[in-house]
Order: C-alpha cells, then sequence, then structure tokens
C-alpha cells in the first residue's frame, strides 16, 4: 500500500454539514478520490492545551463548542469510534521524539473533527483520534510534529488537519455566498502558491512574509494544524479552494 497524504481541511462555520455548496462537495467524494485510510488522526484548531494531547476514548462524544445555530446542527452526532491503540502508538511515537505528548481519556469530537468528518464519511465506520495542538508554541513545533508524526502515512492512517487557511471572525458576513474581501484573497493566494513552491522556510515564517497576515489570523491556531499536515506530508497541492460567509478561505491541501 502506497503512502497516504496528510491533509489539511478548513472546516469554515459550524453548520457546514447543513450547507450545500462545493465544499460540501468536496468532502462528501473525500474517500471516492482516495483510499480509505484504516484510521483518522484529526488535529483540530479547537482543541488546546499545553502538551500534544491523544484522546484514547474509546467511544468520543460529540461537542457542540458553538453556539446561535440551526437546532438541526446541535441535534447531529458523529458516531465514530475511537481507537485507544492509536492513541497510545502516537503517544509513544511523539515521546521518543521529545514532546512530552499526554492522554486523556474523556476528549470527545469538537466541532473541528466532526463537522468536515461528517460529511467525508457520515456513517461514522472510520476510528477517529483526535490529538490537540499548542497555541503557545511557534509554527516549527507543529511542523516538527508533524513530522515525527510521518510514518503513521505507512500504516494506514490518514491525518486530517483541520482549521482555517483564513480565520478572521471579526469580518463573518451573515450571507454564506458573500463575496470575499481582497486581504483575504490575497492571504489566501499566497498560501496557495508557497505550497506549490514547496517554500517551507516562507510557510514557517508566513507571519512576516504573507500579505496581511495579522488580519487574516489575528490568532494562530486556526492555520496552527497546516503545519501539522506539511511536516507529515512534504510537498503539497491545492485540493480545493473557495470562500463562505465572506472573508472565510474554505481551502484544503494534501502533502505526500
Amino acid at each position: 500500500m502506497s503512502p497516504l497524504p496528510s491533509l489539511f481541511i478548513s472546516h469554515g462555520a459550524p453548520d457546514l454539514p447543513l450547507r450545500t455548496g462545493p465544499t460540501q462537495d468536496f468532502l462528501r467524494s473525500l474517500f471516492h478520490v482516495m483510499p480509505k485510510p484504516r484510521a483518522i488522526l484529526a488535529v483540530s484548531a479547537h482543541w488546546l492545551t499545553a502538551r500534544p494531547t491523544l484522546s484514547t476514548a474509546a467511544q468520543p462524544r460529540t461537542i457542540y463548542d458553538f453556539g446561535g445555530f440551526s437546532r438541526q446542527l446541535y441535534e447531529l452526532t458523529y458516531p465514530a469510534p475511537g481507537s485507544p491503540e492509536l492513541a497510545d502508538r502516537v503517544v509513544t511515537m511523539l515521546n521518543e521524539a521529545g514532546f512530552e505528548a499526554r492522554r486523556n481519556s474523556e476528549r470527545g469530537f469538537d466541532h473541528g473533527v466532526w463537522t468536515p468528518l461528517i460529511l467525508a464519511d457520515p456513517e461514522g465506520r472510520i476510528p477517529v483520534v483526535p490529538l490537540s495542538l499548542q497555541p503557545h508554541e511557534s509554527t516549527l513545533h507543529h511542523y516538527q510534529l508533524g513530522k515525527a508524526l510521518a510514518p503513521l502515512r505507512d500504516e494506514g492512517v490518514l491525518m486530517v488537519a483541520s482549521g482555517a487557511a483564513t480565520h478572521n471572525l471579526g469580518y463573518f458576513d451573515g450571507s454564506y455566498s458573500a463575496a470575499p474581501p481582497d486581504w483575504a484573497v490575497a492571504f489566501d493566494d499566497w498560501l496557495a502558491q508557497a505550497i506549490r513552491d514547496r517554500d517551507i522556510t516562507a510557510l514557517l515564517d508566513y507571519r512576516q512574509r504573507a500579505p496581511y497576515a495579522a488580519q487574516n489570523h489575528p490568532t494562530e491556531e486556526h492555520l496552527l494544524p497546516l503545519f501539522v499536515a506539511l511536516g507529515a506530508g512534504g510537498s503539497g497541492q491545492q485540493m480545493h479552494s473557495g470562500f463562505t460567509y465572506g472573508a472565510f478561505s474554505m481551502a484544503a491541501y494534501r502533502f505526500g
């Protein structure tokens, strides 16, 4: 079996599963255009801890970590099982790489995990293990985290790093199909080009090199998953592009 890629997916707003459009179509077709993995390691912008932490829950609960959306969204549940065995394997790998990884037996699926995966694998047949981010750490830390996890690609484990290519909630537009502002498009285009060029130095230093970096990411947690996927997979290509709610890029990339 060839190594699986690692993925970075922009998950957009929590109501992603209830919307129709190109992003939903892309996610629904995901496992028709690439091999179905034996398990998924999900790196979410919505689980932030001091040290890399793995959920060892055998049946993670669905977390509704948002408010103000349709009641129908809160009635959705994601039935995928966890994989304590995979979680233990990842803890060992990260500890051997010097990351001081930890376990959490209670953590469920936040919306960064379940809203894209409920479209890609609606029946929840693929086990999913959540992995946290460290918002106080650098892009390089997360890139090295991904490199430490790269061997999983040869073991049938798909890394799905879920965040946002652009993420400024202050510019959230109430219209789902609103046109994106120029500054969001400029950053989104720069990111795509840097990934095509495999310019790792520029990507790691995006805060200084990318146009409107701070405006697109007032805080960094939604872009940090990209660096984990980049570290695990290496060279990348864009799988999907587009915007929702104005300034929210829905870009997705595969690495490796």
